[in-house]
Parts: structure tokens; sequence; C-alpha cells
């Protein structure tokens, strides 16, 4: 909306170019081109770019606008009219995956403004629950009937076939009824609907040499029609058919019924408008070491951050994205406090109990400083007051309009386990989850426990309702050749990969569903002026 106008006798003739950025050297590269639209400073750029959307990682977008004068491929042969700067997070997560923001780099010029929507593309998530059952199977056992299974196959570009899915064996009968089962449709037909889709029938044995009775096609869009004649298909053993002259076919194998679940994803509910509130709690405990000194984990070298820093910012850069007013409570815990030197272990890093927020990542970043100069490092460590803290915000909004993501960073020692164990139980009811970066040589053994990705964490016989806590040791992630930008990429990927997934899971169990999306944003119809 609003560019500038480059030509002398006409408007400019616009074309947008987006940028990627790699994670490692920061170099920018064309992803792709719009067309070109004529004589308009609102053009309503037609062509789509296609590209993969990961939660976890921090993908850096640029949008650059030319007016084409020439037929040149070449950019430098145009008029640039500025360009704008955005994470593919950030339209994402804006109101209806919409982000309108100001187009920049001509001083002293207002060059207008960029609207960017998002759309997740929506062939691939749909699932199909089918049902099966088969009739006058040949019979391939010596002593019974046979013990058929069904095995399902999709056929790939080059002509191959994978195999997708296998049901279950039905014992000694010719006549079987498999259960029910759900497949994706991605994993069915790659989301092509005319694709072949091959099933073959079996006799089971028990050692394995299971007999061919034999097999027939398919497709997704064949079987779309669900229980009809359609969908009654003749089972043919091709070896039997060369061989016998009044073959007929090995029995047949019918459709009982065939329902498309859409499955709901991460990004339908963001859309819908829910919010992910950030909040960090930073570890204060005297076995980090005395913050003034080079060893410390907290020390403050005035030229690079910190473990603790580079965590925090690994993770806040990209959940940031995700909450509409960048607000972060930030918490400290196991230090003494001015004036009294009272021990805490919830304290605000800002210094304002009634108000702990921080203004985006910078925000937190500054009260951490702040804090360090401030408290006194002491113990000792007590994790479950912040879980505790956050999950009585959580437990007061179980409609799924927000989540809420916990980042403890730690040196790992542990004093209130069992109190712990019991807040997790307790949380893993509500909308959160539970982020751990160990820092410092300590061992982990048990943030492992708390983890619970190998035994489900419980206190007092209790289960967690789900898994909530992810932890990683940032020492696995410090790069040797001293390059901070792709290690801490990698570790906000491994924290914040399990987040989509949990937040799904809490969703599912109570049966909460994404709220529709805000109406599209249609253009204003520009209307000719004519002269009277």
């Amino acid at each position: 909306r609003n560019l500038l106008d480059r030509d002398t006798f006409s408007k400019s003739d616009p074309i947008c170019v987006l940028y990627t950025q790699a994670i490692g050297n920061k170099e920018w590269r064309e992803f792709g081109r719009t067309e070109v639209i004529d004589n308009t400073l609102n053009p309503d750029f037609v062509r789509k770019f296609i590209m993969d959307y990961f939660f976890e990682e921090r993908e850096n977008l640029r949008f650059d606008f030319y007016d084409v004068d020439s037929k040149s491929p070449n950019l430098s042969k145009h008029d640039f009219l500025g360009q704008m700067f955005c994470t593919l997070g950030e339209i994402v997560g804006s109101q209806g995956s919409r982000l309108e923001k100001s187009i920049v780099g001509i001083p002293g010029k207002k060059c207008g403004t960029v609207i960017v929507t998002a759309e997740e593309l929506g062939c691939c998530r749909d699932s199909v629950l089918m049902q099966f059952c088969a009739n006058k199977l040949d019979k391939k056992d010596f002593f019974g009937k046979s013990d058929p299974f069904l095995v399902f196959h999709r056929s790939n570009e080059d002509g191959s076939f994978t195999i997708c899915h296998k049901t279950e064996v039905v014992k000694n009968t010719l006549n079987p009824v498999w259960q029910a089962f759900k497949i994706s449709v991605r994993a069915l037909c790659n989301g092509d609907y005319d694709r072949t889709i091959k099933v073959e029938v079996y006799d089971w044995d028990r050692d394995g040499s299971h007999d061919f009775i034999g097999e027939f096609t398919t497709s997704y869009r064949e079987l779309s029609r669900g229980q009809s004649q359609f969908n009654v298909y003749e089972v043919i053993n091709p070896k039997k058919k060369g061989k016998k002259k009044k073959y007929v076919n090995s029995g047949t194998v019918t459709l009982l019924s065939f329902l498309i679940e859409t499955e709901v994803s991460f990004l339908d509910y963001i859309k819908g408008g829910t919010q992910i509130n950030f909040t960090v709690a930073i570890d204060f405990t005297a076995s980090n070491g005395n913050p003034s000194q080079p060893t410390s984990l907290h020390y403050m070298n005035p030229y690079q951050l910190n473990a603790y820093g580079m965590a925090l910012r690994a993770v806040g850069e990209i959940i940031q994205d995700y909450d509409s007013d960048k607000m972060f409570p930030a918490l400290g815990f196991g230090a003494r406090l001015p004036p009294d030197g009272r021990v805490s272990h919830e304290f605000a890093l800002n210094g304002n109990p009634q108000n702990p927020y921080c203004h985006g990542i910078d925000g937190v970043m500054e009260a951490y400083y702040r804090s360090l100069k401030s408290v006194q490092l002491y113990g000792p460590t007590n994790f479950a007051p912040v879980i505790n803290h956050v999950a009585r915000y959580a437990a007061s909004v179980k409609d799924g309009s927000q989540y809420f993501v916990l980042l403890i960073i730690t040196d790992g020692v542990i004093s209130d386990m069992a109190q712990t164990k019991e807040s997790i139980v307790n949380a893993s009811k509500f909308p959160m989850s539970i982020i751990i970066v160990g820092v410092g040589p300590a061992e982990f053994d048990a943030m492992e426990e708390l983890d619970g990705d190998v035994v489900r964490i419980s206190s007092r016989g209790r289960f967690a309702e789900r898994d909530i806590v992810q932890f990683v040791p940032f020492r696995d992630y410090i790069d040797r050749s001293g390059n901070h930008v792709l290690s801490m990429a990698r570790l906000a990927k491994d924290v914040l990969a399990e987040i989509p997934e949990q937040f799904l899971s809490y969703m599912r169990v109570r049966g909460i569903k994404p709220s529709p999306a805000p109406p599209p944003y249609t253009p204003p119809i520009h209307v000719l002026q004519t002269q009277i």
C-alpha cells in the first residue's frame, strides 16, 4: 500500500522479492519473486511463496520492493522502493496470521506498508477412518480355514510401492471383518487422490511365510465414495489367473465405511487467537559461583553473553513471536533480597513483585543483569515455587485462549525434588509446558528424571496426565569453534520441538477446538474516479 512513485509519466510497476537467511552465516538468499504489476502504488500480488514452517526455528525473512523498468532479471537495473524485515513466526503469530508493517530503507521518505498473510496448506492434514470385510477368500490352510490380513501400499512417483498399513489378522475364517483403522491421507497416497493404492490379501502363518491370496488396486478418490457397489473389489491372484481357465477370483473385499477427519494443527489455534505466555525463571543459587569471577556461570562478561543469557535469548526470541503484548514475567529463585536479606524462591527480576513483567527479551535481559548486581546468591535450589506460580495463572484460563511456557535455567543441583514432582504432576492438568535448560558441569540425573521421556513422572502414586517437561543440558550445544549462533539455534530447536505436540495434547484431552480465525483481509475496491 502507498508505495513510492518512481516513474515520471506513470505510476511505479512494482515487484516483490523474498529473501531468507541462512542460520549460520546470516547470508541472505533469494527465495522467489512475485509477478510484476503495472502502473500501481497499491499492488495485490497473486504469486504465493510456499515455505516450510517449524515452530522451533527462527526463519528470518526480507521483502524487497522494486519498480521494474525493463525486462532485465538483474535487480540493480531497477529502482529500489524499500524493504521490510520480519520472521515467519511473526506473520503466523499475528492476529489472523496477517502482519502489516512499514516498508523502510529509503532515508527521509515514507515508503508505504506491506501486508503479508500466511496460510497453512490444508491438503496434508486429513486422516481417514476405514473399515473393510472380505467374502469367500481362498482357503490356504490344510487343517482349518485361512487367517487373513490386508497389506496396503501407496505408489511412488517412480512406479514402485511403499507399505503404509497392515491390518490385524482375523483367525480361521474366509469371511473376515477387520477392525476400522485410521491412517493419514499423506501416508495413504501422499495427498494425491488419484494415485494407485495396492492392497494385498495374505493368509497368516506362524513361521512368517504368509501365503499370498490375491490383490486389488484402488485410489483415495474411489474409496472416498464410501460403501457402495463401486467399493467391492475382486481379489485376484495373477498366478492362478494365468494357469486356470475357469478362474474367477480368490474372493472379494468390501469397504464398509470411510470417514474423513481433519486433524486440527497447532497453527489453527494460533490463527484463532490463542496466545502463548512465556515466563522465565533463573537460578540465583550460590552453586553458580560469584558473578564477579570469570568462572561463575553468572559472570557478567562485557563482551559476550554468559550461558544464562545465551539460553534465555535463544528460546525467548522464538517464543516472543507468539505473544502479542511481548510482556514476559521474569522470576528468580534461591537468592537473598535487599534490604533485609530474606531468601526468596520466586522474586521479580525487575524488583516489582506486583508487576514482574519485562518488555520483550531485551527487557528480561536488562532485569536479569540488574538483579545480579543487587541480590546475593544463596540457596537452596527450589523449583516448586516458580512452577506453582505459573500453574496458578494457567489454572485460571482453561478455555484454550492461552497456553503457558515456563523456561527454567538452572545449574541443576535441585533441593526440593519431591515437591517439584508434585508440582509437575499437578501442572500437567493445566495448559502449560516447562522447559529446563541445565547450565554448567553438574550431573543432571535429577533433571532427566523430571523430563519424563523414559518414565512418566509421578508423585505419591499419581502419574502426570501428559508429558510437559523438556530438559536439555546447555553444554551439549557449546560450539568449540565459538560460533554460538548455530549452536543456540540447535538448542532452541531441541527444547521447543515438543511444545506444539504438548500444546495439542492439552487441547485434545480437554476437547477444545480452535476458535475461528478472523475473516480474511479483503482489499478495498478502488473506485474509478470520473471527471464531471
